[in-house]
């Protein structure tokens, strides 16, 4: 639940690109201070769009981790059901978040964003995947 507060949170002004672009930016020039404007920009968008794709595969991640201790499932299996239970969670969150954007004068809901925030949520899932079954043959 937390971590759902976090997301929505983001979504308000206070994730705004012009808010965000106060710390960014300034932590940009400060790694790469020779960078032009336009690509900094470019870096900035770039690490906004990662944050869409690794906090939605952390909530699916959380979202799949909870379930399956919802009936203490051994670490060691994996269930589809349990996978495809949290991806879908995290897809209609991610709906709702950008759907509550278009309600913030400053954001936007984007169709582009709910599939970004979909494929993280995938990838989350398929880490847990490969981790699992790493830890297995090892």
């Amino acid at each position: 639940m937390l971590w759902l507060a976090v997301l929505f949170s983001a979504s308000t002004e206070l994730g705004s690109s012009r808010r965000t672009s106060r710390f960014l930016l300034p932590l940009l020039r400060w790694l790469a201070p020779d960078l032009p404007a336009s690509t900094l920009q470019t870096v900035q968008f770039c690490v906004r769009k990662t944050g869409h794709a690794a906090g939605y595969a952390l909530l699916a991640g959380l979202v799949w981790r909870a379930r399956r201790r919802q009936y203490a499932a051994p670490a060691n299996q994996w269930s589809r059901a349990d996978a495809v239970f949290a991806f879908g969670t995290a897809t209609l969150f991610a709906v709702t978040d950008e759907w509550h954007q278009t309600f913030t004068a400053t954001r936007q809901g984007a169709v582009a964003d709910v599939a970004l925030d979909a494929a993280g949520a995938a990838l989350g899932l398929a880490a847990i995947w490969l981790w699992g079954r790493w830890r297995r043959h090892w």
